[in-house]
C-alpha cells in the first residue's frame, strides 16, 4: 500500500468514525448526569431511518440531520420520564427501548428500501486542505465530521472546564451535595438527558446520510453500533477526549478488517468483519482488569521493576463511573 492510499484508507477512517463518536459523547454526557441509556442501538437506526426519509422526502439534508436528532431527544425524553419521574429501572426501560426502536426502523424504513438519495457533500477546508499529510487526513472531509471534531473538545471543555460541568459532574457523583449547593438535581438530568439523546440523534444522519447514504434495512451494517458505542463510554472512562481515541480505534479495526480481507485469502471475510467487536470487548476487559484482586496478587509476585510499569499502565487505563450512575434521585 502506497503513502497516497494509506492517508486516503486514514481519512475514510476519521469520517466513518463520526456515527460512532456522536452516540459515544452523547452517552458521556448523559451518563454524567446520573442516567443510563440502553436505548442507544434503536436510537441509532430509528434516527438513521428517519432523517434518510425527511431528507428524502424534503430534499434537505438540515432537515434530516434535525429529524435525526428530534427523535434522539424524544427517545432520550421517554427514557428521562420513565426513570427519573417514574423511578422505573433505566436499564428495564433502556433495553426495552433499544430493541422497539430497533424494530421499529425496520418496519417504517421499508417503503425507503434501496432508495437513492441526499448525501452530503466533502468539503476541503481552503488553504489548511493542501496541508501535507495533516491536510489529506483532516481537512477534506464533510460537515459531519468536521462537527464530530468540535463535539469531541467543546464536550471536554464543558465538562471539565466550565462551571456548568462542574455542576454536571457533581449531580452524577453526588447529587445530594449538589442539591444542597442550589441545584435542581431532577430537572439538570431531564435536560442532560434529553441533551445527550439529541447529540446520539446525529449518529443515524452521519451514517445515512453521509457514510452509507440510503436505508438498507437489516444490510445497513449499522445494528450493533450502539452497544460498541456503550462499551466505548466505559472504555474512555467517562471522558469525551479518552472515548474519541476508542472510536477512532473502533474505526480502524473495522477498516484493517477490509484491508486483510485481500491479503489473507485464507481467513474466511466473515471473520474479519466481525473482529473489531470482540476486540473491543477485550479491551474493555482489560480497562477493568486492574479492578481485580487477583490482579494485585498476581502483582505483587513480581519483580518491583515489571510490577510498578504494569500497575502504572493498568492505573492509566482504569476507569470508574459516576457514583450515582443509575440511581435516582430523592429529595429529602
Amino acid at each position: 500500500m502506497d503513502a497516497n492510499a494509506l492517508l486516503t484508507g486514514l481519512a475514510g477512517v476519521l469520517a466513518a468514525a463520526a456515527p460512532v463518536l456522536f452516540a459515544v459523547v452523547g452517552e458521556t454526557i448523559t451518563e454524567r448526569a446520573g442516567i443510563i441509556n440502553l436505548s442507544m442501538n434503536g436510537t441509532i437506526l430509528l434516527s438513521a431511518v428517519g432523517s434518510f426519509a425527511v431528507a428524502y422526502e424534503s430534499n434537505s439534508l438540515l432537515l434530516g440531520i434535525l429529524a435525526g436528532m428530534l427523535i434522539g431527544a424524544l427517545v432520550a425524553l421517554i427514557v428521562a420520564f420513565s426513570s427519573i419521574t417514574l423511578k422505573q429501572s433505566q436499564v428495564a426501560v433502556g433495553f426495552v427501548l433499544a430493541l422497539a426502536c430497533r424494530d421499529l426502523s425496520y418496519f417504517l424504513g421499508v417503503p425507503y428500501m434501496n432508495l437513492p438519495g441526499p448525501r452530503l457533500p466533502g468539503w476541503a477546508i481552503p488553504g489548511l486542505r493542501d496541508v501535507p499529510i495533516i491536510g489529506q487526513l483532516l481537512f477534506r472531509q464533510d460537515l459531519i465530521t468536521y462537527a464530530s471534531y468540535a463535539l469531541i473538545f467543546l464536550a471536554w471543555l464543558w465538562i471539565f472546564r466550565t462551571r456548568p460541568g462542574l455542576i454536571l459532574r457533581g449531580i452524577g457523583e453526588r447529587p445530594a451535595a449538589a442539591f444542597v449547593r442550589g441545584a435542581n438535581i431532577n430537572r439538570l438530568r431531564y435536560l442532560y438527558t434529553v441533551l445527550g439523546g439529541a447529540i446520539i440523534g446525529i449518529a443515524g444522519p452521519a451514517f445515512s446520510l453521509n457514510i452509507k447514504a440510503g436505508w438498507m434495512g437489516t444490510q445497513s451494517g449499522l445494528d450493533g453500533i450502539g452497544w460498541i458505542a456503550l462499551a466505548i463510554t466505559i472504555f474512555g472512562g467517562w471522558n469525551p477526549l479518552r472515548a474519541a481515541l476508542g472510536a477512532y480505534l473502533f474505526a480502524l479495526l473495522q477498516w484493517l478488517g477490509l484491508v486483510l480481507q485481500s491479503r489473507l485469502p485464507g481467513i474466511p471475510s466473515q471473520v474479519l468483519q466481525v473482529a473489531p467487536f470482540p476486540l473491543m470487548i477485550l479491551t474493555l476487559l482489560l480497562v477493568n482488569l486492574g479492578n481485580a484482586e487477583w490482579v494485585e496478587r498476581t502483582l505483587a509476585s513480581l519483580p518491583e521493576n515489571v510490577r510498578r510499569t504494569i500497575a502504572r499502565l493498568l492505573r492509566s487505563l482504569r476507569a470508574s463511573p459516576p457514583a450515582s450512575l443509575g440511581v435516582p434521585f430523592e429529595q429529602e
